[in-house]
């Protein structure tokens, strides 16, 4: 009696363990912080079978092969190696779309995220009937420890940005930068798959995309302080906020790049015009003979911040940088010719006012310029 007692115990327990919990663990360059993150995982008492998948981004710090040597020993643990692919979101995006269970948690990989997280966030999950938890660092009950005062300060400014991006939808919540979240793969996946790679925050991109759609809840959270590497908050992430910011102020109308190729245009204009002013007071040439200069150099400009920002992902180095310079500078000079008989065309033929003309030759101009930049200069 008391062996069929056992076994219907040992039945019933396995049927609840084959629900799954997938941990997605981006890294990079993480192999003294990653080794304690899986060991507490692995140990979690949970009803969930866990899985974890590190998605690496080709560390140089032996990382994946640390990871690796824990799958051979445990096959819970999980490593996708991305060699000419890299950052935040594309990693996570991939392994949510590796995973395999219901439940799909994200955490970072430097040790900030404490383990012991998941099983409360997963019993919040269950609890609520919601789509999506996450770990906030600004509620009753959290703390953040190890960040300065101006970090602090600066992410309560971009959560403030972030929720006004978002035009009402999510105003509830208090972290939209959060790293730490648990989601329904069913409800969520739609969403995942059209996250932009080139995003800024996995977050805020799948908050962005849902547009209200999904039952979200937040639970305090204790950041804690980075004990080995180095933050990766760096210019390109800032410019990556910025540009996430514009793209879903103007409601995602054209792709995320070519919001920031049209910025660094922008600042294009303004180069040419110092660098016009600038030749015409330091020496003798007029304005007709500095202007070819000036629009070399802005293009060079564009080129350049372009290469460090917008294309950073297909980044072109050493030959090919300069072999690519040459190519934006033919790709960007074709479009002159049309922009002037665009707007030619619209003014005197079509009897249009001057300023829509020169808009619609600039509008066609910029078409051209970022199609042909992606397919032709930055296509690797």
């Amino acid at each position: 009696m008391l062996g069929l007692f056992l076994k219907i115990l040992y039945v019933l327990k396995s049927q609840v363990k084959n629900k799954i919990i997938s941990i997605v663990i981006p890294t990079f360059n993480e192999q003294n912080n990653i080794s304690g993150i899986i060991d507490q995982l692995l140990k979690l008492d949970i009803t969930y079978e866990i899985e974890i998948i590190v998605v690496d981004d080709n560390s140089i710090d032996g990382t994946a092969a640390f990871v690796r040597e824990f799958s051979r020993i445990d096959r819970r643990v999980r490593l996708i190696i991305r060699m000419g692919r890299s950052g935040l979101s594309s990693a996570i995006k991939e392994g949510c779309l590796c995973a395999s269970g219901e439940v799909i948690a994200v955490m970072d990989a430097d040790g900030q995220h404490d383990p012991i997280y998941i099983e409360k966030a997963l019993n919040e999950l269950e609890k609520n009937k919601v789509d999506i938890l996450v770990g906030s660092r600004f509620i009753e009950g959290s703390k953040i420890k190890g960040l300065s005062k101006r970090r602090e300060r600066s992410s309560s400014i971009a959560n403030y940005l972030a929720r006004l991006s978002l035009y009402g939808f999510y105003n509830h919540l208090t972290d939209y930068m959060s790293g730490f979240i648990l989601f329904k793969r069913n409800s969520c996946i739609k969403f995942i798959e059209k996250i932009d790679v080139n995003g800024f925050k996995f977050f805020y991109e799948l908050l962005a995309l849902s547009k209200g759609k999904l039952k979200v809840i937040e639970i305090p959270l204790v950041f804690k302080e980075r004990i080995y590497g180095n933050s990766k908050l760096d210019l390109p992430v800032v410019w990556d906020f910025l540009i996430s910011l514009i793209h879903s102020f103007i409601r995602r109308i054209i792709p995320r790049r070519a919001v920031s190729f049209a910025l660094v245009g922008s600042t294009g204009v303004v180069v040419q015009l110092l660098t016009i002013y600038f030749f015409m007071m330091a020496t003798s040439f007029d304005f007709e003979q500095v202007l070819p200069v000036g629009v070399v150099i802005a293009a060079s400009s564009n080129f350049t911040i372009n290469n460090f920002f917008t294309f950073r992902t297909n980044k072109l180095s050493g030959k090919r940088f300069y072999f690519g310079l040459m190519k934006f500078l033919l790709v960007s000079s074709l479009p002159i010719i049309a922009n002037i008989g665009i707007t030619t065309l619209f003014y005197s033929q079509l009897s249009i006012n001057s300023f829509i003309s020169q808009i619609v030759g600039i509008l066609v101009v910029f078409i051209w310029n970022y199609a042909a930049s992606s397919k032709i200069v930055w296509n690797n």
